[in-house]
């Protein structure tokens, strides 16, 4: 299988599970290691970068309200409001991301490592639906500084590949109050400068060492992360009108049991 293949198939896969809660970087890390796409730097720098295709989805989707916001963005503006609290929210996991970045990548990034983290995420999703419902704040213009740190120390999860952003963040807004879909609506503006700054990161550590085959790719990878995360998000948000987090939960229990399996029968590294 050529390398432009695997980037197509890669940048599928990050498209469609980027905004959901079952981890983007666990299903890529599977995925990847299932077609023979794993192993170098360059393909964990891959896996991070063309998450910048999917968070552009995200700002084209909510552009107009993206752009009203920078039009009120001096205080006391409602502009400054949200985006102060996006900050507040990305400082924990940029600090401990910076910290553990090295780390993370040396010991966590493995199916295994995926498949419990999977398992121990859905069962955490599970508690939160029980504990906390569908109830709480439905508008996350109305998130507060506290509500927002929450969220924030929540996003440190998903550091360890397998637990997910989305899934991290959106518990995180579920114990501060929030409902279930203003949390998944706050975790998308959260994760604009949460997935800008580390797809930067870690492309400015890998640059120079990239071959012109490897820009192609990560170019390929890119532009199908985008076209595909945008349909997703918007199916995302549909459903979550009616339907609760249980599914994906139970989803990434059975994926990673299967995974466990695999690998103890030797068919996944």
């Amino acid at each position: 299988m050529s390398l432009f293949i695997k980037a197509l198939i890669m940048g599928i896969v990050e498209g469609l599970t980027e905004f959901l809660p079952v981890s983007s970087t666990g299903h890529l890390i599977i995925v990847g290691d299932l077609i023979g796409f794993e192993g170098s730097r360059f393909h964990i720098m891959f896996e991070i970068v063309i998450q910048l295709g999917a968070i552009l989805a995200v700002v084209y989707y909510y552009r107009n309200k993206i752009i009203d916001s920078i039009k009120h963005i001096l205080p006391p503006e409602w502009g400054f409001s949200l985006w102060f609290k996006i900050v507040i929210a990305f400082i924990p996991s940029a600090v401990l991301g910076v910290l553990l970045n090295d780390y993370i990548e040396k010991y966590f990034f493995s199916p295994f490592t995926v498949a419990i983290a999977l398992i121990i995420g859905g069962v955490f999703m599970v508690i939160a639906e029980n504990k906390y419902g569908r109830s709480g704040l439905d508008d996350m213009d109305k998130v507060n500084l506290h509500q927002s740190l929450i969220i924030g120390i929540g996003q440190c999860l998903s550091l360890f590949p397998g637990m997910s952003r989305s899934a991290s963040t959106i518990m995180g807004g579920m114990a501060a109050g929030l409902s279930v879909r203003a949390a998944a609506e706050f975790s998308f503006f959260l994760a604009i400068p949460t997935m800008f700054g580390a797809s930067f990161y870690s492309l400015a550590k890998g640059v120079a060492h990239m071959s012109t085959s490897e820009w192609q790719a990560l170019g390929i990878g890119f532009v199908v992360s985008f076209i595909v995360a945008l349909l997703a998000v918007d199916r995302f948000l549909t459903f979550l009108k009616k339907h609760s987090l249980k599914s994906f939960a139970y989803y990434r229990i059975v994926l990673g049991i299967a995974m466990v399996a695999l690998i103890a029968a030797k068919f996944v590294n």
